[in-house]
This record gives structure tokens, sequence and C-alpha cells, in this order.
């Protein structure tokens, strides 16, 4: 059945465990099956050893960049390419002004990619600008940020099929997962 959906990607990012939070919400792990995805695409901030072992358990793909954060020696950057699409992966703390869709543009053309994910702003967002995709799947933790400490809980689920690609971005709300859906194609 899964392979209806293309493979599926898991992205998220800025654990901050155990600096800033404890655990993953329960709410989260429940939905965080092994085997289930086929990558997962880390923008970096886990913070320990941990939870690179547990990412690691998630998925044969683990792809992970470096946050402010880690100490670990992952890359800044990392490219990868999944069905038609050529994805860029940077954690943002980099990106001045944080999230500026201009600054992240200039990016996303400096290393020729069509989707960007990058992280830093604890903020989830996924949309389109100069025809191309920019994803940030906020902190999957909720951890606290430089800007706010009242942060949502999230992360993002794609699915990647040859040309298309569908964004499932869950926030915990409330103690409630809460499931919005995009989709965007390479043209």
């Amino acid at each position: 059945m899964a392979s209806d959906f293309g493979e599926l990607v898991l992205v998220l990012g800025d654990i901050h465990i155990p600096h800033r939070q404890a655990n993953l919400p329960e709410q989260f792990k429940d939905l965080l099956v092994p085997g289930k995805m086929q990558h997962v695409l880390c923008t970096g901030n886990l913070c320990s050893k941990a939870m690179d072992d547990y990412l690691h358990q998630l998925a044969n793909n683990v792809h992970i960049v470096r946050g402010d954060m880690d100490d670990k020696t992952y890359p800044e950057t990392k490219i990868i390419q999944i069905g038609h699409f050529k994805i860029g992966l940077c954690h943002g703390h980099q990106i001045v002004p944080w999230g500026d869709p201009e600054s992240l543009a200039n990016l996303q053309r400096k290393m020729g990619v069509d989707i960007l994910i990058t992280g830093h702003t604890h903020k989830n967002e996924v949309y389109e600008y100069e025809k191309k995709y920019i994803i940030n799947p906020g902190s999957i933790t909720g951890a606290y940020s430089s800007k706010s400490t009242d942060v949502v809980p999230s992360f993002v689920l794609m699915a990647v099929k040859a040309n298309k690609v569908v964004t499932y971005v869950y926030e915990l709300t409330k103690g409630k997962v809460n499931v919005s859906k995009s989709e965007f194609s390479k043209k």
C-alpha cells in the first residue's frame, strides 16, 4: 500500500534533546513507525547520540545536517535525489535573516535544488517560491527558540512519486495531532 504513495520521507529537525526538551511527544512517537518510511531528512540540532541512533532505526536512508547546537560533525549542507526531485538540506542558522524567503531562494539557487529544507526558526512552513518548494519542518519537540518560547511541535511527511510531492504537516496542538496537506509538481 505504501508504494501507492511513492517514497515516504520523514522531515524533522530542531529536536534539542536533552537540552531544551526531555523527549519526543508521545503522540508523535506513535506515528513514527520503523520501516514505514524510506528516508529521514533532519535539519539538525539533534543534540544527542541517542536521537541520532533513534533516527537510524526509523529508515535505512538517513540524512542529517549540522545545526548550531550539534557537536557531531554532520555536513553543513547536503543534496539528496528522491524521485525526480533534487532536495537540498541545511539547518538554517547560516541564512540571514533567518527564514527569509529571498535568502532561502538564494541558497536554493546556489545548491541547484528543486526543494530546499531548512530549520532553525522552529516554525513549520511549506510554500512555493519562484516555482520551487521550500519546507521548514519546525521543531518536532516544540523546543523553545531564540525568538519564541511558545513553539508548536511539528514535523513533515513527504510522499514523493515521480515528479510530484505531497506534503503532510503534522502539528501537535493542545494534545491533539492536526494534519494539513499540500502538493507540488515539478514542471
